[in-house]
């Protein structure tokens, strides 16, 4: 079962293709994505990577973990699932 991964404080020219590369190093990736802003498609400066096997999660997180990757300090930690968040009320905008 493949292990779900949080890496925080890329940096945010970085690819999807580049994490897995770097992320490989430690076994073997199932996937790398980097979270996009919806508007403006450009990187929130973090992603998740799916490593095959515990193990092969562990490592990661001692490979990068507090580590420098392009310049910046990572975070690299098991990912939590996402909580859930009340729906948002709609309101209108007031017309003045």
């Amino acid at each position: 079962m493949a292990i779900k991964l949080y890496v925080g404080g890329l940096p945010y020219s970085t690819t999807d293709t580049e994490l897995k590369d770097a992320f490989a190093a430690a076994g073997t990736v199932t996937s790398a994505s980097i979270v996009t802003d919806r508007e403006t498609r450009r990187s929130r400066g973090f992603g998740f990577v799916e490593m095959d096997t515990e193990e092969m999660a562990n490592a990661a997180i001692e490979m990068f973990h507090d580590k420098e990757f392009g310049g910046r300090r990572l975070t690299v930690n098991i990912a939590r699932p996402k909580e859930d968040r009340p729906q948002r009320e709609f309101r209108p905008r007031q017309q003045w």
